[in-house]
This record gives structure tokens, sequence and C-alpha cells, in this order.
């Protein structure tokens, strides 16, 4: 099943995202091929990265929280939110 992963950064927060960001981005990669898509949000005005979307293949809801829990973002305490979706690929077909 894919989930969605949508997490919005805290204001003025962008030193957490970029100091923390080399370990966020080795522990997207430890999930390899369970990733389908993954990387920042930015913002309108100034394209600084302000969040993330995370697609990830996995077995329930349990594993994306435990993915959430133990990314390095979220314990440096990057994130204001957080949320977890289910979703189904239709386009573009395989």
């Amino acid at each position: 099943m894919l989930y969605v992963i949508k997490c919005v950064d805290k204001a003025d927060h962008l030193q957490v995202r970029l100091d923390n960001r080399a370990a966020h981005v080795e522990y997207l990669k430890s999930y390899g091929e369970k990733v389908f898509a993954a990387g920042p949000t930015l913002g309108e005005e100034d394209d600084q990265m302000n969040g993330s979307v995370v697609i990830l293949d996995l077995e329930n809801r349990t594993e994306a929280e435990k993915f959430c829990a133990n990314d390095p973002y979220a314990a440096a305490g990057l994130f204001e939110s957080v949320t977890i979706s289910k979703w189904k690929k239709v386009l573009p077909a395989d």
C-alpha cells in the first residue's frame, strides 16, 4: 500500500532542516525501493524549503508511523505537523 506523508516545517526552522538534511536523505535511502517519491515542498514567493512529501510503499499504517517517528527531521523537532494518508496511484499507468 502506498502512503503519502506530508510534513510542514515550523516557521523559521530552515536552519534545522539544513543541519539535518544529510541524515534525512540517508534515512530515506535506507528504505530503498520502498520510496516511491520524496522531496521538499517550496515556498511560493522564495522557493525556500518549507516541508516534505514522501510516498512510501509499506505494509500498513504502523510502518508509516514508524518511518515518521524515526526520521532525523522529526527527532530534530523540525515539523509543525505530519499527516499520513493512504494513496492509490492511477496515472501514469505502469
